[in-house]
Parts: C-alpha cells; structure tokens; sequence
C-alpha cells in the first residue's frame, strides 16, 4: 500500500516540483527587465562581476543568468541597449539573437555574444555586426568570459546618436554595456538534486521539517493520512548527511527514499547553502 502510494505520489510531487521551479523562473522574467540610463563614466553602475567572486563553483555548479535583463547606457548620444539571456544550446543561442534583432530592426546594429557552457568546456562565439573589426563582439565576449557566468549570451543594439566614437571609443562603449546588464543581472545556478519520500509518524513531523532545513533541503510537499508522507529536495552533496542525522535521530526506524535525481536542477542562486559538504 506505501509502495504504490509513493508511486502516485512521486508522480505528483516530480510535476509539482518542476511548476516550482518554473513559476520562480516565470516570476523572475516577469519583473526582472529594467531600462537604466548611465553615463560612460558612471563607474559605480558600470561594474561587472569578476572571476574572483564565483571561482568557487564546481564545473557542475556554477552561475547563469535566472532571466532575461535588459540596461541602457549613453554614449555621446549613441543609445547602447544591451539585452542578456541564458542559453544552454547554439540554436538557442541563434533564436534569442534573431528575436531581438527582429525586436530592434531598425536599430544601427545589433551586436551578438554567447557562451555556452563553462570552465573548460565552452561554446563561445561573437561577431561585429557591421562595426569595425574587433570593436564591438570581441570585447563583449571579453567581459562574458571574464564574468565567471556560463550559458549567457548579451546582445548590444545601438542608435546612432551623430557622433563618432573611434575605435577605442567603441570598444569601451560595448564593453561597458555588457558590464551594465551584468551588475543587474539576476543569477541561477545548475544543481545536481535528489528529490526525496518518508513516511512519518505526526509526532516527528516538526523534528524532521527542522531537520530537512537544517541540511539545506526544501519541503516539497506533505500528504496527511494514517501517516505523514513527506516529499523533500536536496542537493545530490547534501543528502548523505541528512540521511544519516535522520537515522540516528530515529534510532535507524526512518529511511528517505530517492525517487527521482536531476543533475541539472535549475534554481535561483543560493536557493540551496553552498557552505561546507553543501557542494
């Protein structure tokens, strides 16, 4: 009876789990477009995130983009919009790069990066789009690459304002625009998760919620019949811990079941603890 009671409820609660997530990601791309005007020289603003501060994140674990962004900056009345999205593939890649070059057509360019992946297993690629050679694609890339995020592509539409910026100006105008939509930019991460079952008598219920958030596990959902049918998150890391402190808090009489793992859980960034054996 327990056997196929978790069989229904795996069913449930991996669907559940999945409109989870999907609804933070809908959320986030609902209220995450922001329009900023800074000045070339707001360097306050114009500041992207280095390497030094996601260098921690394991191949398997590391930064990307939670939703679509979009800044503006000014340069000599050159209007530069750049707009950053995450990517997992090349056709995604080239589908989001011909929707906002459809989006802004009558725009003077519309100037293309991507990287996809990351460490040391990348896709990365740019071109100019009809800017003079290596002024405006290369050093988008540049600060893609430098910027510690993986599955991200940025595009930079300009408006002609009427004045010249030269090459070097040109270099710093695009760069700076990547450097805009990323310090606003709002981050996931891809984790490897263990989606968890326990059957519970009521009176351990609060023991084991605290337990669940004491090793970083999120409470999916609870079923209450003749007993209490838990469904939890982990990260894969996590797991093994709570496991054991589970075992040992019931003297061995309880026993989490992993009933589904995803290797490439896509969550808001932090949204699990990364501090000790959390990776």
């Amino acid at each position: 009876m327990l056997a196929a009671r978790q069989q229904k409820q795996h069913q449930r609660t991996y669907q559940n789990s999945h409109r989870l997530i999907l609804a933070v990601s809908h959320h986030a791309a609902t209220h995450s477009e922001q329009k900023l005007i800074f000045s070339s020289n707001h360097k306050g603003v114009l500041v992207g995130r280095g390497n030094g501060r996601y260098n921690t994140f394991m191949s398997t674990r590391y930064p990307i983009p939670a939703a679509e962004t979009r800044t503006e900056i000014e340069v000599k009345n050159s209007r530069f919009i750049a707009t950053a999205a995450p990517v997992f593939s090349v056709d995604e890649a080239k589908t989001f790069i011909k929707r906002i070059k459809e989006e802004f057509a009558d725009a003077s360019h519309n100037v293309p990066a991507y990287q996809i992946g990351f460490g040391a297993s990348v896709t990365a690629h740019c071109n100019d789009d009809g800017e003079p050679s290596g002024t405006a694609g290369r050093p988008m890339l540049a600060v893609i690459q430098g910027s510690g995020l993986g599955d991200l592509a940025v595009v930079v539409t300009r408006y002609f304002g009427g004045t010249k910026l030269g090459t070097g100006g040109l270099v710093r105008a695009y760069g700076d625009a990547v450097k805009a939509v990323l310090a606003v930019l709002p981050l996931a991460e891809k984790v490897p998760t263990h989606l968890v079952m326990l059957a519970l008598p009521y009176s351990h219920l609060d023991r084991i919620r605290l337990l669940v958030e004491a090793h970083d596990g999120r409470v999916l959902e609870e079923e209450f019949a003749a007993d209490i049918t838990l469904t939890a998150q982990f990260t894969v890391a996590r797991f093994p811990a709570f496991q054991a402190a589970l075992q040992e808090m019931t003297h061995g009489s309880l026993e989490a079941e992993i009933i589904d793992t995803n290797e490439e859980t896509i969550m808001p960034l932090n949204s699990f603890a990364t501090s000790g054996d959390g990776f």
